[in-house]
């Protein structure tokens, strides 16, 4: 199902009676892991508008894979390497939404994954970033976050404290040298918590950070585990790169989205029943030019696709009121001309998953913003 612009804003301008936060309605076990896809994903290649009728002479080369492929609401080819989310999007599991964009309209990839993260308007004119809002908004009980990586990213930093999980590369500590440590630090009591804590969240990855961290099912495998339980984190982020494809693109882009669709396939295998009370958002800073370039890959543009994946997700649709690929209808005359805000897409997901206001959620995750958000998004 193909929906247009009539269907995809739900009114959410601000007012000046709305409130300032926005509360969840009670405990649940809803989950949610936020993708990112740093270096700029092309979304003309991973979910490619073949029916359109200037794809083809733009894109030359890069498409032969894509040309015999089913198309999707009369429009669109899945990449043949998203196997699995092309059965999650068969099973309504999987939502598309392309021509999408953050306010960015540059092509920095520091200063747009910075507008990203943040949720900001403009490159660092915020410190903190929407999902450690997010994480304000839920109750005490569901406000665990937590990054897959060494370091906390930004759309993660805030005041709200978070954990992040990064599996070592050295070899194991022993049961005799954490049983010491643990004698060592068990009189001091802020040292103690917090060994304690890494002790637990070592305990939840178990075998599975053995894997490859960076990619594939290992990953999907690692951040099930890590969310299992009442107790587990429920907000989490993992970082993916290598997306930037300014030459070779189909072997690399084929390389990356095979990696993704073993990650959400695993992830999905590994939550099992939590995966009903799961949504997966993957998103990147900015998408690639229309045109193919001379060395067989695509430049930095500005629109490209998000997807929402999860067994709380409304899907098998795509949202994209479509701006067309005629020269004319190009931005600057190069890129997918941007036609969905992807601020309202996320404000408009998280407030019906997490079961929070509308206009309070797009006002506090995106400030500075229009307050609009995308209704029907997730099951009711």
């Amino acid at each position: 199902m193909l929906l247009g612009r009539r269907q995809l804003l739900a009114a959410g301008a601000a007012t000046l009676f709305m409130p300032r936060i926005a509360f969840a309605r009670a405990e649940t076990q809803r989950r949610m892991i936020f993708v990112i896809q740093r270096g700029a994903a092309d979304g003309l290649a991973t979910l490619a508008p073949t029916g359109d009728p200037a794809y083809a002479a733009l894109r030359g080369d890069l498409i032969p894979e894509l040309a015999d492929r089913p198309k999707l609401s009369g429009l669109f080819a899945l990449h043949p390497a998203l196997s699995q989310v092309e059965a999650m999007y068969s099973a309504r599991e999987a939502l598309f939404a392309h021509a999408v964009a953050s306010p960015y309209r540059d092509r920095s990839h520091f200063d747009g994954q910075n507008v990203l993260e943040t949720g900001g308007t403009l490159p660092y004119d915020r410190k903190d970033g929407w999902m450690n809002r997010l994480l304000a908004l839920l109750p005490a009980g569901e406000a665990r976050g937590l990054a897959i990586g060494a370091t906390v990213p930004t759309a993660l930093r805030g005041s709200v404290e978070v954990a992040s999980y990064a599996p070592s590369a050295l070899p194991a500590a022993s049961d005799d040298l954490q049983q010491r440590v643990s004698q060592l630090y068990a009189s001091d009591p802020q040292l103690h918590a917090l060994w304690e804590e890494a002790l637990q969240t070592r305990a939840m990855a178990g075998e599975q950070a053995k894997g490859n961290a960076n990619g594939g099912a290992a990953t999907g495998q690692l951040i099930a585990q890590l969310m299992a339980g009442p107790e587990a984190a429920r907000v989490v982020m993992v970082e993916t790169t290598g997306w930037d494809t300014h030459a070779g693109q189909k072997g690399r882009l084929n390389a990356q989205l095979t990696g993704l669709d073993a990650m959400l396939g695993a992830l999905k295998t590994g939550l099992g029943a939590a995966w009903s009370d799961t949504l997966v958002v993957v998103a990147t800073e900015f998408g690639r030019t229309a045109r193919a370039n001379g060395t067989g890959g695509t430049d930095h543009g500005t629109a490209s696709l998000a997807m929402l994946l999860g067994g709380s997700v409304a899907g098998g649709r795509i949202l994209a009121d479509w701006p067309g690929l005629a020269d004319a209808a190009l931005y600057e005359n190069r890129d997918l001309r941007p036609t969905t805000s992807l601020d309202a897409l996320l404000a408009g997901a998280l407030a019906e998953h997490f079961q929070l206001d509308p206009q309070g959620t797009a006002s506090r995750l995106f400030p500075g913003g229009s307050g609009t958000t995308i209704a029907g998004l997730v099951k009711a």
